[in-house]
């Protein structure tokens, strides 16, 4: 009878303590010590390397603040940008943050904070150019980066990618500015946060055209089940909204507060 009993308890122990741990669904932010934050390390001014080989940037000093105030050390992983659904999945890293646009598609397998900045899929020709419209790209050759948002802009306006020639797909934006600038391509489509900031940081024969591809949000990215990482994360940014600490940041970067509140 005592085994019996004994054998009871030990059951009901275990039952207690398997009942009481926390489900992948549900698991708490505490329980990171670290966040690995997967990014392009070619995606100024978001998250770049400087001359010195640091990766910096707007996404990283804003990462870096919200990591303080959640006491939890951000790790920051460059990756191939391509794959940066499959890092994720994989557990590779934790978060994505690097100027991530806000999709329908996106949404179905990761989960986004709010939207903090605002952005446009905007066209970039050569100053001469006859490029002058999204009309214009008809019959010509255009850059953008390989499964980015610029991507789903394109292909979204059937009538303009059915009349481009060739689109060619670059691993980062930088490639295709290069390209632009020796004539590979006559045009490229790109994230206006990261070309106004190209043309303000080099000597440049571009043009922004008044035409351009759409408005779109970035937010942070994670897996889908990581509910509460997200909501401390969220208050930790809404709080820095709140006392302009991410104003500041943005003054650092843009000149201007540009962060959505």
């Amino acid at each position: 009878m005592k085994k019996i009993l004994l054998v009871n308890l030990v059951f009901l122990f275990i039952f207690l303590l398997v009942g009481c741990a926390p489900t992948d669904s549900a698991a708490s932010s505490s329980e990171y010590k670290k966040l690995v934050v997967g990014l392009d390390e070619n995606f100024p001014p978001m998250g770049f390397r400087d001359k010195d080989g640091n990766v910096v940037g707007f996404d990283i000093d804003l990462a870096k603040e919200v990591g303080k105030r959640m006491g939890i050390e951000m790790v920051f992983q460059p990756i191939d940008w391509d794959s940066k659904e499959l890092e994720l999945q994989s557990k590779k890293v934790d978060l994505l943050w690097n100027g991530v646009t806000i999709t329908p598609e996106r949404e179905k397998v990761m989960l986004f904070t709010k939207p903090y900045l605002n952005n446009k899929q905007i066209i970039l020709a050569i100053k001469d150019s006859s490029i002058n419209s999204k009309a214009d790209l008809a019959g010509k050759t255009i850059g953008l980066q390989k499964n980015s948002s610029a991507v789903d802009a394109v292909n979204k306006d059937e009538e303009t990618s059915k009349a481009i020639k060739e689109i060619v797909q670059y691993s980062d934006n930088i490639l295709a500015f290069k390209d632009l600038e020796i004539g590979r391509v006559e045009a490229v489509v790109v994230d206006e946060i990261a070309a106004r900031y190209y043309l303000e940081q080099n000597e440049t024969n571009f043009r922004i055209l008044d035409d351009d591809f759409g408005s779109e949000v970035y937010g942070v990215a994670m897996r889908p089940d990581d509910t509460a990482l997200k909501d401390t994360l969220q208050k930790a940014l809404d709080d820095m909204n709140s006392d302009g600490t991410s104003a500041k940041i943005s003054q650092t970067w843009f000149g201007e507060d540009i962060i959505v509140k």
